[in-house]
């Protein structure tokens, strides 16, 4: 099982360089990817995730960089597929494209977008979006990518409910939050995207704080190791 971690949560005082040097730091302590969040009008800033990759593609080599998750319902289509192209020709094939419809209304609040129709927007943008990702055109734009970049990375889904059999249909992987879930219904959840055909199963979002039990901690990863998780993805709390 690989070993991966979020990156950009950084303090009020931190630096211009502190998310480059955090990035490095991962990387050189051995974790195998590393994963932007996407968050915003929640009280606290995280960088834009497209940026916070942008930067830990040229601060690190590599190792592997995704996006845990990028709600697509808060984007324009033709605008995300220039901004993955743009930071795929950084990263090259080190970047995997984590997507879900988003959880958290005040996302949606801070862009002025309907959050009760975030599924129906998830599933049109996401359609339009693997047209432009696959051709670089559709009928309506034609962002003629670099020849590098062509066909775009592998989409993940980020996803509960009916969501987990649609990761293992339509996309290169899964992507399952543990914040708000307990490890069985994680590891009850993957058996389902087992069963479904799924490929690459990733658990994100566990959180690691400076009082939390070392062998607790051991403990838990193993049980996703045996369960049969491909990747793990911590959060290391302030």
């Amino acid at each position: 099982m690989r070993l991966g971690a979020l990156i950009g949560f950084l303090p009020p005082q931190s630096h211009s360089t502190a998310l480059a040097e955090q990035a490095r730091r991962y990387a050189g302590e051995g974790f195998d990817s590393l994963w932007a969040p996407q968050a915003i009008g929640r009280g606290f800033i995280i960088p834009d995730p497209f940026v916070a990759l942008a930067v830990a593609a040229t601060a690190t080599k590599d190792v592997e960089l995704g996006t845990a998750v990028v709600q697509l319902s808060l984007y324009q289509p033709v605008d995300l597929a220039h901004r993955i192209f743009s930071l795929m020709h950084q990263c090259g094939n080190r970047l995997a494209l984590g997507v879900g419809a988003g959880s958290t209304e005040t996302d949606f609040i801070a862009f002025e977008r309907d959050y009760a129709k975030r599924f129906k927007t998830f599933n049109s943008t996401l359609a339009r979006l693997k047209t432009l990702l696959a051709d670089g055109k559709d009928e309506h734009a034609n962002l003629t990518p670099w020849n590098a970049v062509a066909g775009g990375p592998p989409l993940l889904f980020g996803s509960w409910g009916a969501g987990v059999e649609r990761a293992a249909k339509d996309f290169a992987g899964w992507i399952a939050s543990a914040h708000y879930r307990t490890a069985d219904q994680v590891i009850e959840a993957l058996g389902r995207f087992r069963a479904a055909g799924g490929k690459r199963a990733i658990v994100s979002t566990i959180q690691l704080t400076a009082d939390r039990d070392v062998g607790q901690t051991r403990d838990l990863l193993q049980r996703f190791a045996d369960a049969g998780f491909d990747d793990v993805v911590v959060r290391f709390r302030p």
